[in-house]
């Protein structure tokens, strides 16, 4: 089901039994473009108010909240979550299962492995040097490795990896890498102990 009041650009690739509310854009044509398809896989429901640009490539059954905005040339896997007024910058990665919660934001370069879980409110960074001459040439995203999730309200700053089946506690912010399996929390967020379950 496609509502008569969303934009779908000639540029744009539905899959089977796809439902795209009222007043979403499918297909935005970016800066520099050159032909780039998107692609929406089956079973995917965008709901009203979304905007996803041109260069997409997007698995089955993905869902979005309210007014999401999705930039150009991500990568998208199966049974991805982009939750309401969430914000994905472009060529993020981001694979199969992902959960991303209300008001997130997601920018270039994050690499998001199978599994993982982004809380509301949470903010990764990639900017090494802000609104610095070198700012676009030495931008580093955040890595989250599978299955790892990160609590309501968390910072992320720019090039820091988040092991595998780790858990950041909500409101920290995270200054340098966290290994696999453990639990961190604070300001700057610090390793409490093993994750036990």
């Amino acid at each position: 089901m496609i509502s008569n009041t969303a934009v779908i650009y000639p540029n744009v690739v539905l899959g089977k039994n796809v439902t795209i509310e009222d007043y979403c854009i499918i297909g935005l044509p970016f800066e520099g473009m050159k032909n780039e398809k998107t692609i929406i896989g089956d079973e995917s429901v965008i709901r009203s108010g979304t905007y996803i640009y041109a260069g997409n490539e997007i698995g089955k059954r993905f869902q979005t909240g309210n007014k999401a905005n999705i930039r150009e040339l991500n990568k998208i896997g199966e049974d991805v979550s982009i939750g309401t007024l969430s914000v994905v910058e472009h060529r993020a990665i981001i694979s199969n299962r992902v959960r991303i919660h209300s008001q997130a934001f997601i920018p270039e370069y994050t690499i998001l492995e199978e599994g993982c879980w982004v809380g509301p409110n949470v903010v990764l960074t990639n900017a090494l040097y802000p609104n610095h001459p070198l700012t676009k040439k030495s931008l580093k995203g955040v890595h989250i490795e599978c299955n790892a999730k990160v609590g309501a309200n968390v910072t992320i700053l720019p090039g820091v990896t988040i092991g595998a089946n780790s858990l950041v506690g909500a409101g920290s912010v995270v200054t340098k890498d966290v290994g696999k399996g453990v639990i961190a929390v604070g300001n700057p967020a610090k390793v409490l102990r093993e994750v036990d379950y």
